[in-house]
């Protein structure tokens, strides 16, 4: 697709974005699953309800837009799911590996706060005040989403994660 045009643009970073969110519905499962932590597992599945909602709306706004999902893979999502997979393969302690799951969905969560932030403004200066207002609720999801994990990180998962370092001090005054 050539993108000559800010509306060109829109549809693309459109685009983009289901792409990103259909990877995310095979993503939240498998990280629902790799927690130990049930507060964790909860949240992600709720997420993984909201990432469908999330893909009815960009269907919505593609289709009033007269456009397909269809598109380019988001390169994006891909990468920043292998980095996840690539360092849960290294983690055995589950402690850290639930605060890895954490720091995963986060990076997961910043950039479509980011495309949807950015998909928004565009439809605002395009005057597409219907999907302007889809893409906001959405954006307005995403940040939810991101200080649910937060406050979940700072509260429980990284301290117990923190826990690994004292179990590894243990282990090596016991050798």
């Amino acid at each position: 697709m050539k993108v000559n045009t800010l509306e060109d643009l829109l549809v693309h970073e459109l685009r983009d974005l289901y792409s990103a969110e259909k990877q995310l519905t095979r993503a939240l499962p498998k990280m629902a699953k790799a927690t130990s932590n049930d507060d964790l597992a909860r949240l992600f599945r709720e997420h993984l309800e909201e990432t469908h909602e999330h893909l009815e709306r960009l269907e919505t706004v593609l289709s009033d837009l007269g456009k397909s999902t269809r598109g380019p893979a988001c390169k994006g999502m891909e990468g920043l799911l292998a980095e996840a997979d690539d360092l849960l393969d290294e983690v055995e302690d589950e402690s850290v590996k639930n605060a890895a799951l954490v720091a995963a969905a986060q990076r997961a969560e910043h950039y479509e706060i980011a495309g949807y932030g950015t998909a928004r403004t565009y439809a605002q200066l395009l005057g597409i005040e219907d999907a302007a207002e889809l893409l906001q609720r959405t954006l307005d999801e995403e940040h939810a989403a991101d200080v649910k994990l937060t406050k979940l990180a700072v509260d429980r998962v990284n301290q117990q994660a923190q826990g690994a370092n004292v179990r590894q001090d243990e282990e090596a005054q016991v050798e």
